[in-house]
């Protein structure tokens, strides 16, 4: 089974398997916004076989976070927080990487006394919650790259294998790629090229740092959603442009956000070419790819790996089953109940019992 092999990544570091916990949040910090002891458990017991962990979204600055008990890494004080994350990870065999995030105009409204909710420009998202982002001043837009490479910095002294830079989901580094949100007429924005500034200033500010402190063999991976719905939106044509630069810094992986592995164009509904198949040929530096989305059995990750794919993140098919990732790497059923053997955080678990009311994907006890 090819999702046993090890993966060696660009800077040498080793992953045991080519099985990844997706990034999913959990609702579950304490209120100061620190690692809680349910979500200490929570990615302890998912770690436990599978190749690497990275983790929900963490806020590089109090300006950041996107929604409430959001685990933060906003300054130095959050350091022993996130030292006992890595710890209860990397403890159990897998590689730790902390994803990096900043919501931009989709942070909810209301999270804090004097909230400051901003973007490259001052566009609504369509989306019901979200409020008009106040627009970024140049010197902010700097200052936001300077709080990523510090969080950078924090996750390396405490004890992280890595970062993932969140590039997807509709966020602030998504915003600056996106012409939807992005109408700026600065450096940041513009054209494709000046879209990409921001990408780009960010991974130089990272790549410096991992030179500044002698730690070669940090991952650094990249987060990105291939396609927007809106018009304008990030197109396939866009995103090859973003993944030949960002494979051009020689990053250790490149991470695609798909509701399905095979996605094909969302842009496009008379293509049915998998969007993998296009975006591999962008990469340069031999650059592993994940893919993510709609695996429910060991032949789901066998076909992922087989159409371009060099590893692949689980998501909500370990939300029920502590041992998913031993038993597909076993070929063996997953089990698709959710209840106190799951070992979920209390409010991970409301959202789901919710979430899937009447579905066939799980049994909420």
């Amino acid at each position: 089974m090819n999702a046993r092999k090890q993966l060696i990544f660009p800077n040498g570091m080793v992953m045991r398997n080519r099985l990844i916990l997706a990034p999913m949040t959990t609702y579950s910090s304490n209120k100061d916004l620190t690692l809680s002891d349910e979500e200490e458990v929570y990615y302890n017991s998912r770690s436990k076989d599978i190749g690497m962990v990275i983790t929900a979204a963490v806020a590089v600055s109090k300006n950041a976070q996107a929604f409430e008990h959001q685990i933060s890494i906003k300054d130095d004080t959050y350091i022993p927080s996130m030292k006992r994350l890595a710890s209860t990870i990397k403890k159990e065999g897998a590689l730790a990487v902390v994803q990096l995030h900043h919501g931009g105009r989709m942070n909810a409204p209301n999270l804090y006394k004097n909230q400051d909710i901003v973007g490259p420009s001052a566009i609504k998202a369509n989306r019901d919650y979200c409020v008009t982002p106040r627009e970024l001043q140049n010197i902010e837009i700097y200052n936001i790259i300077d709080d990523f490479v510090a969080a950078t910095k924090r996750a390396i002294l405490s004890g992280f294998d890595g970062i993932e830079l969140h590039g997807a989901n509709t966020y602030l580094l998504q915003q600056f790629f996106s012409p939807h949100s992005n109408q700026r007429t600065d450096e940041f924005g513009g054209d494709l090229n000046k879209r990409m500034e921001f990408a780009k200033k960010l991974v130089e500010g990272v790549i410096q740092l991992k030179a500044e402190m002698n730690v070669p063999n940090f991952i650094v991976g990249y987060r990105l959603s291939p396609e927007e719905v809106e018009t304008p939106g990030i197109t396939l044509e866009d995103s090859v442009a973003l993944i030949k630069m960002l494979s051009s810094y020689k990053l250790d992986y490149i991470h695609l956000s798909t509701s399905k592995y095979y996605q094909s164009s969302m842009r496009n509904e008379k293509d049915d070419q998998p969007i993998v198949e296009m975006l591999k040929n962008a990469i340069s530096n031999n650059v592993p790819l994940i893919g993510v989305g709609g695996i429910k059995n060991s032949n789901d990750i066998e076909q992922a790996l087989a159409i371009g794919y060099d590893c692949v993140a689980l998501g909500s098919i370990t939300l029920g089953d502590v041992h998913a990732a031993k038993k597909l790497l076993e070929n063996k059923n997953i089990d698709k109940v959710v209840n106190a053997d799951s070992l979920l955080p209390k409010p991970l678990y409301n959202r789901i019992k919710a979430w899937f009311v009447n579905s066939s994907e799980f049994t909420v006890e």
